[in-house]
């Protein structure tokens, strides 16, 4: 069964309700010991950096989910805010990163005044592969999935960058290191891209 972490970010129950649609149970965690009891999770999350990380201290989440993560190797995806939760830092704000990717996470560089490159980068756009992963099996040609974010991962190692999408330069917009997985679109609401991914996760870790 999948662990949805709850740590009062996101839309827990689209990521739930796409689960089901693959026939795939699901439990949303509250608590530190729902986590220690999890097979794989998934990190979820919308809002701001400091917010997650401050929320997922007060209610006591990082060591467990270090030990599950780092320890015992229990498959994790990230999503959109969970996904730069993973790295070390953000612009964003001033706290810590879970610090599992080698990575920032940085603001998009654009000017307002540009109407092309708009913030937050929001919408449906595609993704090119860097590297194969069960994560992305049966995904080829254009794959099109939706993205809200003004935050974008760079990561200082290539070696874990899944795929990337154009948004005025190329930006990380998933990865793949091990049972570490992160994707900054919402395959929650991504069709059947998203169903695609979400059953590789479910099947192949």
């Amino acid at each position: 069964m999948i662990t949805i972490v709850d740590y009062g970010t996101g839309n827990l129950g689209s990521i739930k309700n796409m689960l089901k649609k693959i026939g795939e149970d699901s439990t949303i965690a509250m608590t530190a010991p729902e986590i220690k009891r999890a097979a794989k999770l998934i990190l979820p999350g919308v809002g701001s950096f400091d917010n997650g990380m401050k929320n997922l201290e007060e209610r006591g989440f990082i060591d467990i989910l270090n030990l599950k993560v780092l320890h015992e190797k229990v498959p994790v995806l990230g999503i959109c805010l969970g996904m730069q939760l993973m790295a070390k830092e953000s612009e964003e704000g001033e706290l810590q990163g879970l610090g599992w990717i080698n990575a920032q996470v940085r603001k998009f560089p654009f000017d307002k005044t540009d109407r092309n490159l708009k913030i937050p980068h929001m919408g449906w756009n595609t993704i090119e592969m860097k590297k194969y992963s069960a994560l992305t099996e049966g995904l080829q040609g254009e794959n099109r999935f939706y993205f809200v974010h003004s935050y974008h991962l760079v990561a200082n190692n290539d070696e874990v960058v899944l795929s990337k999408t154009r948004h005025g330069l190329n930006f990380v917009s998933s990865i793949a290191n091990g049972n570490i997985l992160g994707v900054q679109f919402h395959p929650e609401k991504s069709h059947g891209f998203g169903m695609t991914l979400l059953s590789n996760f479910v099947r192949a870790f």
